[in-house]
């Protein structure tokens, strides 16, 4: 399988001496974030040092008394905008634009950090993709908006169900995509949030992409969506949630500790806003960090999610996948929908430490696993597993939010392998 390379978010821009405009001097006198224990993990007595800071450093030029003002507001934006700019096999050269922003809006003793990533790429293969994802923490934590929304028109090589299914041959899909996945939380007790969601997914003018045509009557999507009944030229679903979520994190975008365990069961209806059959989905996510030293310079972070069909047909595009969580940074070391299945549970532990003692630079260590079930073979949970494992390295982008830039390199088995370059943790 030839590699992936994934590019997303700010990244590169940065590294080529873009200028985000970014509130991230110390708040004076503002309370820490309920929790949390620093700001970045630089080694005690040493000031926290990121790559605006650099950048500031390379130009010899210091904040201005307004700016320095702005940085004292503990609620002051933490942003970069900035191009995009890589590539990837099955869309060749990527570029477009990129932002992310972080703030509190609220009392940072008492509210978690807010963050959003959004995105507006092109390809030189006709392919355009819009993304805005976030998670927007209320006053107090009172309230909890967390959002997937996307907008492609795009294509991607599809495989038969199952961790069994082979890598030989896949058969490329062109679709247009339109997901509006939206859950408002609401807090019940101190970490303990409950909540409802909308849940929208269409995939349109679905068709074989380049050099398909002749493979595409006995596609792994065709033949599944003729089986179960599904136009082959359409298909959308479209339902509603309810959630119940506990989070005891001290940072949502680069947790030190804590841990997070969420349960969104999902319905979805036939003829509701076009949805073309009834099912049900349970999607399962928890998350935990350990300290292994007192500054968090050394971490360990582990995820297991589990997503799974509990009854009714979904259509193929809406069956659990590798890489369609929310910020698709699952089974590194394989692309994007390379195992798909009607169950699919996933597990990943993350070794993550920083490489100067001011921060700047770090490296992770992760290693994955993921197993599915197919009914038409009679494959269960736990008869195969697809592991993938990697090393990464890691930019601080900006030491209040602690946001950083990742460059991971995973490998997977039957030889595939993947570069991907991102905005904030894998999770």
């Amino acid at each position: 399988m030839p590699p992936t390379v994934t590019v997303c978010g700010a990244a590169l821009a940065v590294l080529l001496g873009a200028a985000p405009a970014v509130a991230q001097a110390p708040a004076t006198g503002a309370k820490p974030m309920a929790g949390a224990d620093e700001q970045a993990a630089q080694a005690p007595g040493t000031e926290a040092f990121d790559l605006i800071d650099l950048w500031r450093k390379i130009r010899h030029k210091e904040l201005t008394p307004e700016q320095k003002a702005a940085a004292a507001d503990p609620k002051a934006r933490m942003r970069a905008v900035a191009p995009v700019i890589g590539y990837k096999p099955s869309t060749g050269v990527v570029f477009g634009v990129a932002g992310n922003m972080a703030r509190f809006f609220g009392d940072p003793a008492t509210t978690h950090i807010s963050s959003t990533v959004a995105s507006l790429t092109f390809s030189s293969k006709q392919q355009t993709s819009l993304s805005i994802r976030f998670s927007v923490f209320r006053p107090d934590d009172r309230w909890l908006v967390d959002g997937d929304n996307r907008l492609q028109w795009t294509s991607q090589d599809t495989f038969g169900l199952g961790t069994t299914s082979s890598p030989d041959d896949p058969v490329n899909m062109k679709f247009d995509y339109i997901r509006l996945y939206d859950t408002a939380y609401r807090k019940l007790y101190p970490n303990v949030y409950a909540g409802i969601g909308f849940h929208y997914s269409a995939h349109t003018n679905v068709g074989p992409g380049k050099d398909a045509e002749a493979a595409w009557s006995d596609s792994p999507y065709v033949t599944y969506s003729e089986t179960h009944g599904f136009p082959l030229d359409s298909q959308t679903s479209a339902g509603v949630s309810v959630n119940l979520r506990a989070d005891s994190r001290d940072n949502a975008i680069n947790p030190n500790r804590g841990w997070l365990a969420s349960v969104n069961y999902r319905p979805f209806f036939e003829g509701f806003l076009g949805g073309d059959s009834t099912w049900q989905e349970l999607y399962l996510d928890t998350r935990a960090y350990k300290k292994l030293d007192a500054a968090g310079r050394h971490k360990f972070a582990f995820w297991m999610w589990g997503d799974m069909v509990t009854g009714g047909v979904a259509p193929y595009m809406d069956l659990p996948a590798t890489g369609m969580d929310k910020y698709g940074r699952s089974g590194r070391g394989y692309a994007e929908g390379r195992f798909r299945g009607e169950r699919l549970l996933y597990g990943e532990v993350e070794y993550r430490t920083t490489l100067t003692s001011n921060g700047l630079l770090g490296m992770v260590l992760f290693l994955n696993t993921t197993t599915l079930s197919n009914s038409a073979t009679g494959e269960r949970l736990f008869d195969d597993f697809a592991t993938g494992a990697g090393a990464g390295l890691r930019v601080l982008l900006n030491k209040r939010s602690k946001t950083n830039l990742c460059f991971d390199f995973g490998v997977g088995r039957q030889g595939s392998r993947g570069i991907y370059l991102a905005v904030e943790e894998a999770f």
